[in-house]
């Protein structure tokens, strides 16, 4: 499939709209201190909403990769351009928790954002063929110009007319946009025609000598075991330097870092995966994190921690859209939307248990020691599984 303008505008507008659409990732974080303090609860009750968010942010990214697969990303642009909105709109009406939680699970998370990530990056992959890591790399590097761009947007917001308000706007905001950035979907990719029947013998039916299931197993089990590594720094490095002895806007920093270097990994793991496909620059980038992540044991000065911290945004960015790359090779371009999002959900759990299990150890030892040997230990696992399935792939594209 040769590059056009219209699929390289495509990615453009799917950067865009991705970076909008996750907006909804970061309002739960950024309202929970106004919001405990307004509802009158702890910090703890206050995080359910975002909990809630990623339970339908999950979710979503199955049932509606399976959609996508059927009738396109249109209807789920049109429905999220609507949701999104309304979601954050009743949400700024909320006056107690639980309607709060549930309406930013069921319109913001499920309806409103989930379409952005799975789905929209499954899109893209069908619009290229030379060039669709780097395609890939770009439009998913809307997940973390989102964490980089709406948490100082909403906090300006909220100082300066409240999370009630600042809901109001950025819903404004949203139903101004997202409609005008739906309307290029209304193109639907022109399937491969290397794709066979269902009742043809091919790669599609028994990728790698293995059976789809137990092949698409591996991949999600293999994206918890990086996510859960990956977490640990990404969550727990801002109380991690406060421990040491720096502050927390040194943490914060370290984090943004860590965020931007990511950007420019995904785009550059996107370029590297066209020319050595996506397995391979999967386990290069789980190898250099499980490095980085070693590194952290033995720093404990601000200038290492900064160092580290820019290493490790350069090591993992490139991971989660590598995982794409894969699904497009070993499976049907039809099934692509259903079996991305299902990997990705495995990505946002292994980042959620991650993150648990970090906070948990440290609990546990009174220092976060235990906490990276037990995201080295998930690293390896990982890569385990990574070398198997590029063991396979060797084996069966190697003449007999």
């Amino acid at each position: 499939m040769k590059v056009s303008y219209f699929s390289v505008f495509r990615v453009i507008n799917s950067l865009v709209l991705m970076t909008i659409a996750l907006s909804g990732m970061y309002v739960p974080i950024m309202m929970l201190g106004p919001v405990s303090a307004e509802f009158e609860i702890g910090r703890g009750d206050a995080s359910l909403p975002y909990t809630f968010y990623m339970i339908g942010f999950g979710v979503g990214n199955v049932l509606l990769g399976r959609i996508m697969d059927r009738w396109g990303l249109f209807p789920l642009c049109v429905t999220a351009s609507a949701c999104f909105p309304l979601g954050l709109y009743l949400a700024s009406n909320s006056h107690s928790l639980l309607p709060f939680s549930l309406i930013l699970l069921f319109f913001c998370g499920l309806l409103g954002g989930s379409f952005s990530f799975g789905p929209l990056v499954a899109d893209i992959s069908q619009w290229f063929e030379d060039r669709k890591g780097l395609a890939v790399g770009i439009v998913i590097s809307g997940s973390y110009l989102a964490g980089a761009v709406w948490p100082l947007i909403l906090q300006d917001w909220i100082d300066a007319y409240g999370w009630r308000e600042s809901l109001r706007q950025l819903s404004v905001l949203c139903v101004l946009i997202m409609p005008v950035l739906s309307l290029i979907y209304l193109r639907k990719p022109v399937m491969s025609q290397e794709e066979p029947g269902e009742g043809t013998r091919s790669r599609w039916n028994v990728p790698l000598g293995m059976s789809k299931r137990s092949l698409q197993s591996l991949v999600c089990c293999a994206g918890i075991g990086c996510c859960v590594a990956m977490s640990m720094p990404q969550i727990h490095i801002v109380p991690h330097s406060i421990d040491l002895g720096f502050t927390a806007q040194d943490g914060a920093s370290m984090l943004a870092l860590m965020l931007g270097c990511g950007i420019i990994s995904r785009i550059g793991s996107g370029m590297l995966s066209d020319r050595i496909g996506g397995t391979r620059t999967l386990a290069l980038g789980s190898f250099l994190q499980m490095a980085v992540l070693a590194a952290f044991l033995f720093v404990d000065g601000l200038t290492g921690l900064y160092l580290a911290s820019i290493a490790f945004g350069l090591s993992q960015g490139g991971i989660v859209p590598s995982y794409a790359i894969m699904i497009r090779r070993f499976f049907r371009p039809s099934e692509a939307g259903t079996r991305i999002g299902l990997v990705f959900v495995f990505t946002i759990l292994g980042m959620a248990l991650g993150g648990w299990m970090a906070g948990i150890l440290f609990d546990l030892t009174g220092s976060y020691t235990a906490s990276f040997m037990n995201a080295i230990a998930f690293n390896i696992v990982n890569l385990m599984i990574v070398g198997f399935i590029l063991r396979r792939d060797r084996l069966a594209t190697t003449p007999a």
